[in-house]
């Protein structure tokens, strides 16, 4: 069976992962997941109480991304998801799934994500917990399979920059 290309839009939160992988997913025609919808409801009250979650939070969160993924290539589907991964051990978690797994870390300006983060509704993630996630971040590594992108310009135009330097024709 031929390998299917899954793609994780990772970044600090706020850094336009949601929009990117939208306008992707849109593109595409690739079914497309919030990593946010495989919390456990611990996870979230944490969050939305300002407290960072610890490795061991983490770990049953991103082994249930991973098997989603797994699934997906199973049944022969590409698939977008939104992950902030991080770490390099987390994306190793992940890039264990089934299928060709490439990350996109979406890089931004702190001080504009801040802002988009205080704006922003609907969402458990506070901006109090930025710096916590700016600390914790390791750069995507040149031996990880993806690409790093600076998040300026329309989506349209940083869904076609992802697209192109992935070599993905839709």
């Amino acid at each position: 069976m031929e390998s299917r290309m899954h793609l994780v839009i990772m970044g600090v939160s706020g850094s336009g992962k949601t929009t990117i992988a939208t306008a992707l997913a849109e593109r595409l025609g690739w079914i497309y997941a919030e990593a946010d919808e495989f919390h456990s409801p611990e996870n979230i009250t944490k969050m939305t109480q300002g407290i960072a979650l610890t490795d061991e939070d983490r770990k049953p969160w991103l082994d249930s991304i991973s098997h989603w993924i797994s699934e997906k290539s199973a049944n022969g589907e590409s698939t977008i998801v939104t992950c902030s991964a991080l770490r390099r051990r987390y994306r190793d978690v992940l890039a264990a799934a089934d299928g060709d797994i490439r990350f996109v870390h979406l890089l931004g300006d702190v001080d504009l994500i801040r802002s988009r983060m205080k704006t922003r509704t609907g969402h458990f993630m506070p901006e109090s917990l930025l710096p916590s996630q700016v600390s914790t971040l390791e750069i995507l590594e040149e031996n990880e399979r993806g690409l790093t992108i600076d998040n300026v310009g329309t989506p349209a135009e940083v869904t076609d920059r992802i697209m192109a330097e992935l070599g993905i024709i839709a």
